[in-house]
């Protein structure tokens, strides 16, 4: 079986997460038959994101997505939610790890509020 791409993006995404904000807690929430590992969910006083594999591509969902400054317009999905935004992120997607910690920070300081 060939490597899959989306593991080694979540680990990547995961390190950035880390680097952000260390104090970070990385959750599986909502495990069900169909996904007994559950969804990586990551937390700093309240709910920053979760992190999820789909056929083709890797999503970040984040809670208060439309509360957050994003002036690297990293979010390009769910932009039409009232709450949340996201960002799918496909094989050759680039993801500027600068401009994502920072938007990391950004949640957290909106969680802070």
């Amino acid at each position: 079986m060939a490597e899959d791409w989306r593991i080694d993006r979540l680990d990547e995404i995961r390190t950035l997460i880390k680097q952000a904000e260390p104090d970070v807690v990385e959750e599986a929430k909502w495990r069900k038959p169909s996904n007994p590992d559950g969804v990586p969910a990551f937390s700093l006083d309240g709910l920053i994101c979760t992190l999820e594999m789909y056929q083709g591509k890797v999503k970040l969902t984040f809670a208060k997505g439309a509360s957050i400054d994003d002036p690297d317009k990293l979010f390009n999905a769910s932009m039409q939610a009232g709450v949340r935004r996201a960002i799918d992120l496909r094989e050759d997607d680039e993801l500027d790890p600068e401009a994502f910690k920072a938007l990391i920070r950004e949640a957290v300081r909106v969680n802070r509020r």
